[in-house]
């Protein structure tokens, strides 16, 4: 089996179709930038840098597709701009497999993790909540039990939020409602995982706190009271990015990964955007896996990460 034949039919459609906008508004900006021209020359690829970056790929990323196909051009002596799409995507595919952004198996449980333990962190807004529930229906289609923790105490609409979402898919969450201790949710949550050999907690996390501090602290002390049950836990820190906002997206990243241990992405909202191309940047910048990525309003277009059929639709032309 090829690297670029291991999704679904209907999982290809629904990266295709998410993609759609990101890649009609990058192959319009590539067309323009070859028109009249034959080979990649120097100014080929000055448009083509103001391409990859107008379409959030964000510059470093930039810099270095830009060299490698500088090098690539060096090393063939002659490349004509009808295989630039090709050279791009192999390129980029390349680069991704450097980085620490391994595929992974859908939604399977590491051995010897249960129950599995995810915080997930975000701003308001990005999706995180829904990102949760996505999450939990994928778990349990899989055939594990699952719990949800509240912990986003500070906004009741995010409480109200994650208890529709544990409705709508059959699974409990633990609620002690709004403006409760956050740490005490997880507690009884993980709690609740154990006692009941449940295969998967996960615990939602206030999307707003006024400084670095805080929002540091307050994680800080959810950890502690986990580990009380589990030493190794969480085993991951999901942080949710809204790619709608591009380069937006890497700025939070930054800013998270500054604040605590973010060990695991999830880029949401891919579908309604022309700005895909922000995948690429946060997956190099990064080095931090991206493991989920939302290309759409149903649970199932919820889906793992994988490198290669992301480069391969997003270099695909309709």
């Amino acid at each position: 089996m090829g690297l670029f034949n291991v999704f679904s039919k209907g999982k290809k459609e629904s990266l295709d179709k998410g993609l759609e906008k990101s890649k009609d508004n990058f192959f319009s900006k590539l067309g323009k930038a070859v028109a009249g021209r034959s080979t990649v020359d120097d100014t080929v690829l000055d448009e083509l840098e103001e391409v990859l970056i107008t379409s959030d790929v964000g510059v470093d990323t930039t810099v270095k597709i830009i060299e490698r196909i500088e090098a690539r051009v060096a090393k063939d002596k002659y490349l004509g701009t009808s295989e630039l799409n090709q050279i791009l995507r192999d390129e980029i595919a390349a680069l991704l497999e450097e980085n620490n952004t391994s595929d992974l198996e859908d939604f399977i449980i590491p051995e010897g993790k249960k129950p599995y333990i995810i915080l997930v962190v975000g701003v308001n807004g990005v999706g995180k909540t829904t990102t949760i529930g996505k999450l939990a229906a994928q778990y349990k289609k899989k055939g594990k039990s699952v719990v949800l923790g509240a912990a986003d105490t500070f906004r009741a609409a995010a409480v109200d939020q994650l208890k529709l979402w544990g409705e709508r898919v059959g699974v409990p969450v633990v609620s002690h409602g709004m403006n409760t201790d956050p740490a005490s949710v997880a507690f009884d949550a993980v709690k609740q995982a154990v006692e009941t050999n449940a295969d998967v907690v996960i615990i939602d996390t206030a999307g707003r706190l006024h400084t670095k501090v805080n929002l540091m602290n307050e994680l800080t002390k959810i950890k502690n009271v986990i580990k009380k049950f589990i030493a190794d836990a969480p085993h991951d820190v999901l942080l949710v990015l809204d790619g709608s906002t591009g380069q937006n997206a890497s700025i939070q990243a930054q800013e998270f990964t500054k604040a605590t241990e973010v060990s695991a992405l999830a880029i949401t909202k891919l579908d309604g955007t022309a700005k895909g191309g922000v995948v690429i940047g946060i997956s190099d910048q990064f080095k931090i896996p991206v493991k989920y990525i939302g290309v759409g309003e149903k649970i199932d277009d919820l889906q793992v990460f994988n490198k290669y059929e992301f480069v391969d639709s997003f270099f695909r032309k309709s």
